[in-house]
């Protein structure tokens, strides 16, 4: 996990593109590294989308409890909190806060979700 300074929101795409269940990658202007975006029972979770183990896409990983397992191994991250369930991932990922803004999701890349 790095600390990065908080950015400007991000417009990653419209609130249909995202339905429950769903998870949009996104790798454009205004990150340096790509998010995800889950929704999850109604509400909505951005991470950094690479392990901090293996270096792979959570967005192509398992949702299960409000965690996405990374698709190498059986490390979980809790998508509200970005801490893994335990080896062999032992970092965090960074949580950013979300929000829908006239029907479109915006992350707040660097601002933790609270």
């Amino acid at each position: 996990m790095t600390d990065t300074p908080a950015t400007a929101p991000v417009d990653v795409c419209g609130v249909e593109a995202l339905p429950d269940g769903g998870v949009v990658r996104y790798d454009g202007p205004g990150v340096t590294a790509p998010i995800s975006v889950f929704h999850v029972d109604g509400e909505l979770y951005a991470i950094d989308d690479t392990c901090s183990h293996a270096r792979e896409s959570l967005a192509d990983g398992w949702v299960e409890d409000c965690a996405v397992e990374c698709p190498r191994h059986a490390s979980a991250f809790d998508l509200r909190t970005g801490e893994p369930s335990g080896p062999p991932a032992i970092r965090p990922v960074r949580t950013h806060r979300v929000e829908v803004v006239d029907g479109r999701v915006v992350v707040h890349v660097g601002t933790p979700r609270t």
